[in-house]
C-alpha cells in the first residue's frame, strides 16, 4: 500500500471538515447600524428584536473620535474619525436601552427599543 493512497484522502477529508461553514456562521445575525455625525447618533431610536442575539454596527462620520457607550447592555466602542466596528449584543429583554456618545453625552443618544 502506498503512503499517498492514505495521505491524500486524509488531507481531502481534513480540508472538507475545516472549510465547511459551521451552523452558527451559516445563520447570519440580524444587524443594525448607528452612525455618529455632528455630535449626534443616527438614528436616535432603533427597534431591535427582543430575545435574539444581534450585531450593532457603529460608524464614526464625525471630525473627531467618538465613544459609543451603554451601561445596559454593557458596551463601549471608541472609534477614530472615519472608522467602523461592531459589537454582538446578547439577547435583550423587552424594554428601552440607552446608547450614547461619550464625547457628546447631551446630544448623541440612541434609544435601543427591544420588542
Amino acid at each position: 500500500m502506498r503512503l499517498t493512497s492514505i495521505v491524500i484522502p486524509a488531507l481531502l477529508l481534513a480540508v472538507a471538515l475545516f472549510s465547511a461553514p459551521s451552523p452558527a456562521a451559516a445563520a447570519e445575525l440580524p444587524a443594525f447600524q448607528i452612525v455618529a455625525k455632528d455630535g449626534k447618533l443616527i438614528p436616535n431610536r432603533l427597534e431591535v428584536p427582543a430575545g435574539v442575539k444581534f450585531k450593532l454596527m457603529f460608524r464614526n462620520e464625525g471630525p473627531g473620535p467618538e465613544e459609543f457607550e451603554s451601561t445596559q447592555p454593557r458596551m463601549e466602542k471608541v472609534l477614530a474619525p472615519g472608522a467602523s466596528s461592531f459589537v454582538v449584543v446578547q439577547p435583550l429583554q423587552p424594554g428601552t436601552y440607552r446608547i450614547f456618545g461619550e464625547f457628546h453625552p447631551d446630544t448623541a443618544e440612541c434609544l435601543l427599543i427591544a420588542k
